[in-house]
């Protein structure tokens, strides 16, 4: 522990609704003061600028060390999900799991997906503006941020028509396992729906090998490594709910919090009606400005220092995301929304082993959600003050009220 930190210290308070409005400013005092801080509350080292927060995510001696949810036989499901992850393991098993999963992504799944995306996200924005002219107003999370990364998701994965509504409530609930201080009665609803899809994705996965289809868990089920090895039963279903978590949760709060920040910044709004060139960049702005995942923890295997901070093996460190993306070392105006930034070196997918094997598909989500509001409604506007939701790693709106 570095000598300059506090015997007790707590940096801010992830739980206050203050701080959770804004951090940012929270996130910029801590900068200034340091590299890394240590938050007591929380229980280990947060990296805050760039330069530290990048090193946590590359070193080689910080590793995705899962441990499981106490007491473990309660949480069976929930600890299965994470013990066979590509996300939490690290190598040789990482290394396996990433290979096979990137060979099955690799049979041209994205560029598949890339026009169904592309006229569901103009579908679902066409029906939101149907309910601003019926009713003066509508919810964009509710009626396309939300709904379709879910979709689409599902249409990766194969899962029927009829099924998909099981997903974001499942979903929703085995995320929220992930935010500290968490409530008995949510930890029990993590456990209770992490079984159920568990439970469900063994029937799919033994309908898939009887019969085949064009889809990613009819892929994991057949590749093979160059030894002949396969994916078990268990690490399939790890990975498809990996897939359905980390590919909802991001890519609804990147446009529900991206829209919100372009509609408190008009004028960005307006480059982009514009010069729709830009959305591609502008996709990779709203990652940066408001990152939809605040932390990332990685814990010591061996003594490792980071920014002049020494961990000792087993002690944990974290990536703050949202402070590393508005260091001034790195972006010019880093508390300005620019939809054009470019270059735009944000790590808000990841960085080394563990890069977000989803982000070409998440970047086709929300540049086709983008594309589909600057078409059907150019004259976009707030129609009220959204809610934030109560989460600090997990960041984003319950609602996002629009009109035109």
């Amino acid at each position: 522990m570095s000598a300059a930190q506090p015997a007790a210290a707590q940096p801010f308070d992830p739980t206050d609704p203050t701080f959770l409005a804004d951090p940012y400013p929270t996130f910029a005092a801590m900068r200034s003061a340091g590299p890394v801080h240590r938050h007591d509350g929380m229980g280990l080292h947060l990296a805050v600028t760039h330069a530290a927060a990048s090193a946590v995510l590359r070193h080689r001696s910080l590793g995705r060390i899962w441990t499981d949810a106490e007491p473990a036989a309660e949480f069976g499901a929930f600890n299965l999900l994470h013990q066979t992850s590509l996300l939490e393991n690290e190598p040789p098993t990482h290394t396996r799991l990433r290979r096979l999963v990137s060979a099955a992504f690799g049979r041209g799944h994205v560029e598949r997906l890339r026009p169904w995306v592309e006229q569901l996200a103009d579908e679902l924005v066409a029906g939101l503006a149907e309910r601003i002219d019926s009713t003066g107003s509508g919810d964009l999370l509710a009626e396309v941020a939300a709904p379709l990364p879910v979709a689409v998701i599902a249409e990766l994965l194969g899962v029927p028509e009829s099924d998909r509504g099981l997903l974001q409530p499942w979903s929703n609930a085995i995320v929220k396992m992930y935010e500290f201080d968490l409530a008995e009665e949510r930890r029990q609803a993590a456990e209770q729906a992490a079984r159920e899809f568990v439970d469900y994705l063994r029937e799919l996965v033994a309908l898939r090998r009887r019969t085949p289809g064009d889809d990613l868990v009819s892929d994991l089920v057949a590749v093979t490594d160059a030894d002949g090895a396969r994916l078990t039963e268990d690490e399939l279903i790890g990975t498809a709910v990996l897939l359905l978590m980390a590919g909802h949760e991001a890519s609804v709060n990147v446009v529900g919090n991206g829209v919100s920040a372009l509609l408190r910044y008009p004028a960005q709004w307006r480059r982009l009606l514009d010069d729709p060139s830009l959305l591609s960049t502008a996709a990779d702005e709203l990652i940066r400005f408001d990152s939809p995942l605040q932390l990332f923890e990685r814990t010591a295997v061996d003594e490792v220092e980071i920014a002049g901070v020494v961990l000792a093996p087993g002690e944990r460190i974290a990536a703050l995301l949202g402070a590393a993306a508005r260091d001034p070392l790195v972006f010019d105006e880093p508390d300005r929304l620019d939809v054009g930034r470019d270059p735009n070196p944000h790590i808000g997918f990841g960085l080394g082993i563990h890069y977000c094997l989803g982000a070409p598909l998440a970047r086709i989500e929300v540049t086709a959600t983008l594309a589909a509001l600057l078409r059907r409604l150019p004259t976009l506007s707030s129609a009220g003050t959204p809610r934030r939701r109560d989460e600090f790693v997990i960041r984003g709106l319950h609602d996002l009220p629009v009109s035109r």
